[in-house]
């Protein structure tokens, strides 16, 4: 059996990033090889993580990379057990990581993400093996990729130290319009607008009817003792709607720095400004441990 050297553990732990006691045990059931010493912390790490699994991970961070001519971007969420675990700056560093590979991938949803190469393995090992050195459960739970087509940017804001994020596209009909100073400006303006308004939809052909019906039967509920004919009350639900889309529909709420002009007045403002036709395409806000 080779000599399980300091220097050996060392190259073990600059490889897995695994704990010294991980790696010198690994190494002694390994019998010195550091390659199969790999492959047994990855398979330790698969058991470990699901002995952790069913422990609740609800803190965590939201984590943004766009590309530098802001046409491809992507929003992740990773999850641990603690906000000790989610400030530390092990924990944001494999996040950031994690960001980058997903970003340079073409994965579109989490299965495929989780297959993406990161190293020797793969992002699913590399989770894995972070839960071996924090010692926590921790999970990639959702991620989302923006790719513009045409005119236009993504763009991302990230907010409270990484407990909200936001990913938006805002589209034009001109090269000229997205490269501006003015639209980008505008395009982060929105993406603040979305952290703290927390919109349902962009318009109201996106609000769920779930949604409608469950608002629909408070409104009910609080005319019961009224005493109006059901028609009357419908007309009066009917009106009520308005200022509840205006509270969950993007175009129709209040521009928070402006609340007396909707965030659908802005686009039409800055489109007459840039001479061009402005909308949003799409947008997603994360919230840490948020369905």
């Amino acid at each position: 059996m080779a000599e399980i050297t300091a220097s050996l553990v060392k190259e073990l732990r600059d490889k897995t990033n695994a704990g010294m006691m991980e790696c010198k045990n690994a190494l002694k059931e390994t019998g010195g090889d550091v390659d199969a010493a790999i492959k047994f912390l990855r398979e330790r790490g698969a058991i470990k993580a699901a002995k952790k699994a069913d422990r609740e991970a609800k803190e965590g961070i939201v984590a943004a990379k766009i590309d530098v001519e802001a046409k491809s971007g992507v929003l992740i969420e990773v999850n641990c057990e603690t906000d000790f675990v989610a400030k530390n700056d092990n924990f944001k560093d494999f996040v950031s990581e994690l960001t980058d590979a997903v970003a340079g991938s073409d994965a579109t949803d989490i299965d495929a993400a989780n297959a993406v190469s990161k190293g020797e393995a793969n992002i699913d090992e590399f989770v894995k093996a972070k839960v071996i050195e924090l010692g926590e459960n921790l999970q990639f739970r959702r991620m989302v990729r923006y790719d513009v087509e045409g005119s236009g940017v993504v763009a991302s804001y990230i907010h409270l130290g990484g407990k909200v994020g936001v990913l938006v596209e805002v589209n034009c009909t001109k090269d000229e319009t997205a490269a501006s100073e003015d639209f980008r400006e505008l395009v982060k303006d929105l993406t603040l607008h979305i952290a703290a308004a927390s919109p349902a939809g962009i318009g109201r052909e996106e609000i769920s009817d779930d949604l409608v019906d469950a608002e629909k039967d408070l409104f009910r509920k609080q005319m019961e003792d009224s005493g109006k004919p059901p028609e009357i009350m419908e007309k009066i639900i009917e009106g009520k709607l308005g200022k509840f889309y205006s509270t969950v529909c993007l175009l129709e709420q209040g521009f928070i720095k402006d609340p007396d002009n909707t965030i659908s007045d802005l686009l039409s403002a800055k489109g007459k400004v840039l001479d061009d036709e402005i909308s949003i395409r799409r947008f997603i806000r994360y919230g840490v441990g948020e369905s």
